[in-house]
């Protein structure tokens, strides 16, 4: 039995431009501001009130997890602010040490919850499908009436608006990937020393297809968020641009 994947691939192929467009939005939104304010301060604190949503979710998926996995959690803080080494941290949830099994599923929740937000929020109610079969068939006729379609969907704005600001602050920080390698590599010895056992065509047969339906899944989270950030980007650069020119200032 062939061993097939191709959920691997797409998976890739979409992290790669979101994790793009994800950091040149917040960069040429927080340019904005701060040509528009003239103060850093202040134009940190309309970019964290405009992604305040996505954040909110962020740290309480943190949270929860950690409280399903019975971890100790401390403090906890919606306040943005900037690290020693520049970076800007939107929160926190502090948690007690622990394996780091419980600590991967900890960090990777806010992706998990925010993976199921934007695909509950994409396919069921901007009908995403709709526009991609659209979209597939190159057809500019079916393609403007697909957008024309989700566009006058109930509350269209209000979810797109959450879809930006959700995915955009679902992946992982550096901090919540910190444990990921070491159980990556636990998994692989695992897999490894199940297969050397014979168990290697039980696991494809029955685990490898609900791992590839996974990695499709998220596949298609991600290039949904691609399509969005895209869309708020372009005139995002475009306002910074001509912001930029009128003002005679640069943001480094």
């Amino acid at each position: 039995m062939l061993l097939q994947l191709d959920g691997l691939h797409w998976a890739v192929l979409a992290l790669i431009p979101f994790v793009f467009l994800q950091r040149a939005l917040h960069r040429a939104l927080q340019a904005v501001f701060l040509l528009i304010t003239r103060r850093a301060e202040i134009a940190l604190a309309i970019f964290s009130l405009l992604f305040f949503p996505g954040v909110l979710l962020h740290e309480i998926s943190h949270f929860l997890m950690a409280n399903v996995l019975f971890v100790p959690t401390g403090s906890f803080s919606l306040i943005p602010r900037r690290t020693k080494d520049g970076r800007l941290l939107m929160g926190f949830v502090e948690t007690a040490p622990t394996d780091i099994l419980r600590d991967a599923l900890i960090g990777a929740a806010p992706l998990l919850v925010g993976s199921a937000f934007v695909a509950f929020a994409g396919l069921f109610h901007l009908r995403a499908v709709m526009l991609w079969k659209a979209l597939s068939t190159l057809e500019l006729e079916a393609t403007l009436a697909a957008l024309a379609a989700v566009y006058k969907r109930p509350d269209f704005w209000l979810w797109f608006y959450l879809i930006v600001t959700v995915s955009s602050t679902m992946l992982p920080s550096h901090a919540d990937r910190r444990t990921w390698l070491p159980v990556l590599i636990v998994i692989v010895l695992l897999i490894a020393l199940a297969a050397l056992v014979g168990a290697g065509p039980w696991m494809v047969a029955n685990l490898a297809p609900l791992f590839n339906n996974a990695l499709r899944a998220l596949a298609i989270v991600l290039a949904i968020s691609s399509a969005v950030h895209l869309v708020v980007l372009l005139p995002a650069l475009l306002l910074q641009r001509i912001l930029s020119q009128a003002l005679g200032l640069k943001v480094m």
